[in-house]
């Protein structure tokens, strides 16, 4: 005969295995990149070459603020992990890449991703897998029109910040205007953006100059710009390059105006040319880093304090830490039931969503986020004057 206590334990023990079927089903059946306690995010970076200061600044500053999160509990009880893998700067390493953090490490989703070329490479494969990419360190219109249903930006576009920086030049009346710029998709859709919005005041480039990507070569752009001799030079081109282009240019004794893209990183220019960067005007689609009455200025700087942030305030770190924020915010919107679909359905309603006085707007036919831009002028000693 049975006892009551017996049958109690037997019903209990059953209650238990049950239960952690259901558990195991439902781990199962979840979606790549999500388990009960973990979600996985990947992303693909240059972490070496001579961008690499781009890549490591996102992913320290990205790891930081996902430490923080997991130390306040996760999101809905889940911990964030994320993946980053090198590129380079390569465009087909990314595509590379992408592969493997979809197929081997198997993440839920994907954030920050660094520059043109290479989101335009790994476009097809993260597409084709419906694997949402929050974040693209681009501006290209090719990667916004038309409209991905899987790639949200949150910057503004290269059309922008070409129409802000032309607007600027044009109102102190220069016209003599030359343009550098890296031989890729990045410098091809800034040059774009320029050359429209030259024309629109019926004015043309007087010289373009190209560059290579991963290459500090600049003699054949020095030559160029020698016989012209432009009033301005607008740079399409990372650090690296630009710098290299300064240099010669004071070498050659041609003293132009210069401006550049938000894609320099005003903070990373400024050290890397100091006091040799004055001047030069940088249009920016991440608000001023030093204005922390903006609330997500204050917690950006409050991280960056951070002893695994040694580099301090960055444009690169910001654009990073905001891309994060839009992602982890849509994450916790979309509740515990988590999956990839939702996880598009909730940031195609984040109608005027607030990131700490910065706001972002999706919708089902527009992933663009954003279209903040500003100019910036850099000072002597470092300093970036708003």
């Amino acid at each position: 005969m049975t006892t009551p206590r017996l049958f109690f334990s037997s019903f209990l023990l059953l209650l238990s295995l049950l239960s952690a079927s259901v558990l195991s089903i439902t781990t199962a059946n979840a979606e790549p990149g999500i388990s009960n306690r973990n979600i996985k995010i990947g992303m693909s970076i240059p972490l070496t070459g001579i961008n690499a200061n781009y890549g490591i600044e996102m992913k320290s500053t990205i790891e930081a603020y996902f430490d923080k999160i997991n130390a306040d509990g996760g999101i809905h009880g889940r911990t964030l992990t994320l993946v980053a893998l090198d590129d380079g700067y390569e465009p087909q390493r990314v595509a590379t890449n992408t592969k493997k953090l979809l197929q081997d490490h198997e993440v839920f989703a994907l954030t920050s991703y660094y520059g043109t070329a290479g989101t335009t490479a790994a476009l097809p494969v993260f597409t084709a897998a419906k694997v949402p990419l929050i974040g693209s360190v681009s501006g290209a219109p090719g990667l916004r029109i038309p409209n991905n249903h899987y790639l949200f930006h949150v910057r503004a576009s290269y059309t922008e910040e070409a129409e802000a920086i032309v607007r600027q030049l044009l109102s102190v009346g220069l016209s003599n205007i030359g343009v550098f710029c890296q031989n890729d998709g990045f410098g091809k859709a800034g040059l774009e953006g320029i050359t429209a919005a030259l024309k629109k005041n019926h004015i043309e480039p007087s010289v373009i100059a190209t560059i290579e990507p991963n290459s500090t070569d600049v003699e054949p752009a020095i030559q160029a710009f020698s016989k012209v001799r432009p009033q301005e030079i607008i740079m399409i081109s990372l650090f690296k390059p630009s710098s290299a282009l300064i240099h010669k240019l004071r070498e050659a004794e041609l003293y132009p105006y210069l401006s550049a893209f938000s894609s320099i990183d005003a903070v990373i220019f400024s050290k890397e040319l100091g006091d040799a960067a004055h001047g030069i005007m940088v249009s920016e689609v991440m608000p001023y880093l030093w204005d922390d009455t903006l609330p997500l200025i204050h917690d950006y700087q409050k991280l960056s304090k951070k002893p695994e942030l040694a580099g301090g305030l960055s444009y690169t770190g910001m654009e990073a830490y905001l891309n994060a924020r839009v992602l982890i915010d849509a994450i916790r919107l979309a509740g515990r039931n988590l999956t990839r679909e939702k996880l598009i359905e909730t940031l195609e309603n984040m109608h005027s969503h607030n990131i700490g006085g910065y706001p972002v707007s999706y919708s089902a036919s527009n992933h663009s986020g954003s279209k903040f831009v500003e100019i910036t002028v850099l000072g002597l000693n470092g300093k970036i004057v708003h």
